[in-house]
């Protein structure tokens, strides 16, 4: 149980430290930080890191999470439901029934914009 422990404290940080580097005015997916890592399969512990983020001492942007189509799919972790939508919404992104309007032109994918 230790080491799992540790293995989750590692892969967090890795997603952190991904996710601090999205663009204001941009989103990704939890699937495209797991590629980018190394773990396609692993998208769900890049949500469930997404959720622990708000108790990490340095601020994590995971507002610009989202599932792979856009929606959402957070906004229960964000201790009211519109607060992620308006934290997009003041970076310029427009959404609509808790999905991102034009969700192709805010994605910005990690394989391709940092170097591995």
């Amino acid at each position: 149980m230790k080491n799992q422990k540790k293995i989750n404290e590692g892969f967090f940080f890795k997603v952190y430290e991904v996710a601090r580097k999205i663009p204001h005015g941009r989103v990704t997916s939890y699937g495209a930080i797991a590629k980018y890592l190394g773990s396609a399969q692993s998208a769900r512990i890049v949500g469930w890191a997404m959720n622990d983020s708000h108790s990490q001492s340095v601020y994590i942007p995971a507002h610009r999470v989202v599932n792979r189509i856009g929606l959402l799919t957070g906004k229960n972790h964000f201790g009211n439901s519109n607060t992620m939508k308006q934290l997009l919404e003041n970076e310029g992104i427009k959404v609509e029934n808790d999905k991102i309007v034009d969700f192709s032109t805010h994605f910005w994918d990690p394989l391709t914009e940092l170097a591995l």
